[in-house]
């Protein structure tokens, strides 16, 4: 008789939709650093993504590595326009990437941040703890053994 513990559980996730974190915080490109890290510390979020004023269109994407940076340099939050330290065209993935073909974007391009694609436009974001967790658990989730003692 197998143990219960020892039975698989649900697969792991497969694709970027299953772990992305809906929704994304975003912040308009003309606004400051300062404005960054406070959503940044209330949405609880590592990277936002950066849209147009007059269209709301995505634009770039800002990280905490972006404003830590930027005040180790010396410069003041308060006066830093985003549109001055983030990535433009970030590179995306789409709600049916894999979590290993995102895995191999984040370590090729060294992004530790994806916002994620979908039918409707931008529809999440993955970062680099997401994609790394699915993987150890899928890895660690390995076949079951049978841990009952035989009767």
């Amino acid at each position: 008789m197998a143990d219960a513990s020892a039975q698989h559980s649900a697969p792991p996730p497969a694709a970027v939709a299953d772990v992305m974190r809906p929704p994304v915080t975003m912040i308009e490109q003309n606004d400051h650093l300062a404005a960054a890290a406070y959503l940044m510390k209330r949405a609880d979020a590592t990277a936002l993504v950066v849209t147009q004023a007059q269209t709301g269109q995505p634009v770039g994407i800002i990280t905490e590595a972006d404003i830590s940076h930027a005040v180790a340099d010396g410069k003041n939050p308060s006066h830093i326009r985003i549109l001055e330290l983030m990535t433009a065209d970030p590179t995306v993935v789409n709600t049916t990437t894999s979590i290993r073909d995102a895995a191999k974007v984040m370590t090729g391009g060294r992004f530790r941040h994806l916002p994620v694609m979908g039918d409707a436009g931008l529809v999440g974001i993955v970062d680099i703890t997401d994609v790394c967790r699915t993987l150890l658990e899928a890895d660690v989730s390995g076949p079951a053994v049978n841990t009952a003692q035989p009767e």
